[in-house]
C-alpha cells in the first residue's frame, strides 16, 4: 500500500514538473494599452488587449492560468486566495486556450468574462507605468511579466522584437501584429530582415544548396525518363523495320516461287533486277566466249538465269 502511494506521489510530482516546463514556454508577446482604432472585439468595441504566445513546438493549454496588472500580487506575505482575488483567470471553456506550437491567443482587458471567454477584468492604469504578469494555475508561480515603460500612444503596441525574444520595442500603428508572429517589421528591408533572422548566413546557405540539389535531382529524373522513352521508341522502330524487311523478303520469295511454278525454265525479266549483277554476268559470258570456253553457237550468247528461293536474300 505504501508503494502504491509512493508511486502516485512520484507521478504527481512528474506531472507538476512537466506542466511547469510547458508553462514556461508561454510568453506575454505583445500588449496594446490604448486602443482607439485598432482591432475590435465581438461587440465592435476597442479594448486594451494582451497577446500570449506558445514559443515551443508542443501543445499547451493555458486555461486556469492568471493574468494581472496589480503589482500587489508580488507581495509574498499575501495568501493564495488574497493573491488570486487580484487576478483574472483564463477560462477553461474556450477551445482557443489550447495553444499548439507557435500559436497565439488574444485576450481583452478592461472588460468582463460575461462578454466572452477571452474577456478579462484586469484593468490597465490610465497613467504611469503598466505592469502585466502571467501566473500559473496555482496563483503563486510567476511565468512571465512585462513592464511598459510609459503609457503607449494610441494604437501602438509594446511587443517582443521576435516571438520569445528578450528584446522589446514599441511598434508603430502600421506594424502592430495581434494574433500573429512579431517578426514582421514594415520599417526594415528584406535584406535587413534576412540579416536579423540569419546573421551568420547558415540558413540561406542551406536553402540555396537545397534548391540547387533539388533542381539537379529533378533534371536527372527528367533526362533518365526521357532517355528511356527515346530508347523505347527507337527499339520499336527497329523492330518494325525488321518485321517489314522480313515481310518483303518473304513476299519476294513467294512471288519467285509462283513464277517458277508458272513458267519453269523461262527467263522472267524483272524491273528490280540489279544492273550491276547483269553487267557482271554479261562480262563473264563475253570472257568465256573470247576464251573459247563457251558453247559452239556462232555469234550467239545465251543467258539462262536460275531462280531459287535464296536468289534475293
Amino acid at each position: 500500500m505504501k508503494k502504491k502511494y509512493s508511486l502516485t506521489a512520484v507521478l504527481a510530482l512528474c506531472s507538476l514538473v512537466v506542466f511547469g516546463q510547458g508553462a514556461k514556454n508561454i510568453k506575454i508577446n505583445e500588449v496594446m494599452t490604448n486602443n482607439t482604432s485598432s482591432i475590435v472585439d465581438e461587440y465592435g468595441e476597442h479594448l486594451a488587449w494582451i497577446e500570449l504566445a506558445n514559443t515551443s513546438f508542443s501543445t499547451f493549454n493555458v486555461r486556469g492560468m492568471y493574468i494581472t496588472t496589480d503589482t500587489a500580487v508580488l507581495n509574498k506575505s499575501l495568501t493564495v486566495p488574497e493573491r488570486v482575488s487580484k487576478m483574472s483567470i483564463i477560462p477553461n471553456n474556450e477551445v482557443r486556450t489550447n495553444l499548439s506550437g507557435r500559436q497565439h491567443l488574444l485576450l481583452y482587458l478592461n472588460s468582463h468574462p460575461a462578454k466572452g471567454s477571452t474577456h478579462l477584468t484586469s484593468v490597465i492604469p490610465s497613467e504611469g507605468k503598466v505592469w502585466i504578469g502571467l501566473f500559473e494555475g496555482n496563483g503563486v508561480d510567476l511565468v512571465d511579466s512585462v513592464t511598459i515603460p510609459t503609457t503607449l500612444n494610441a494604437n501602438t503596441s509594446y511587443a517582443r522584437q521576435k516571438d520569445g525574444s528578450d528584446i522589446w520595442e514599441v511598434k508603430a500603428v502600421d506594424a502592430v501584429t495581434p494574433g500573429i508572429e512579431n517578426y514582421i517589421n514594415v520599417t526594415e528591408s528584406k535584406v535587413s530582415q534576412i540579416k536579423r533572422d540569419d546573421p551568420h548566413g547558415f540558413g540561406i546557405t542551406l536553402l540555396s544548396m537545397g534548391i540547387v540539389f533539388t533542381c539537379l535531382a529533378l533534371l536527372w529524373v527528367f533526362f533518365s525518363l526521357f532517355g528511356k522513352l527515346m530508347r523505347s521508341r527507337q527499339e520499336r522502330k527497329r523492330q518494325s523495320a525488321k518485321r517489314a524487311h522480313r515481310e518483303r523478303i518473304l513476299s519476294k520469295i513467294s512471288m519467285e516461287e509462283e513464277d517458277e511454278r508458272a513458267f519453269p525454265g523461262v527467263v522472267t525479266k524483272r524491273r528490280d533486277e540489279d544492273p550491276e549483277v547483269l553487267m557482271a554476268v554479261v562480262a563473264m559470258a563475253l570472257k568465256e566466249y573470247l576464251d573459247d570456253t563457251h558453247d559452239t553457237e556462232s555469234g550467239v550468247i545465251t543467258l539462262i538465269p536460275k531462280f531459287t528461293k535464296w536468289t534475293r536474300i
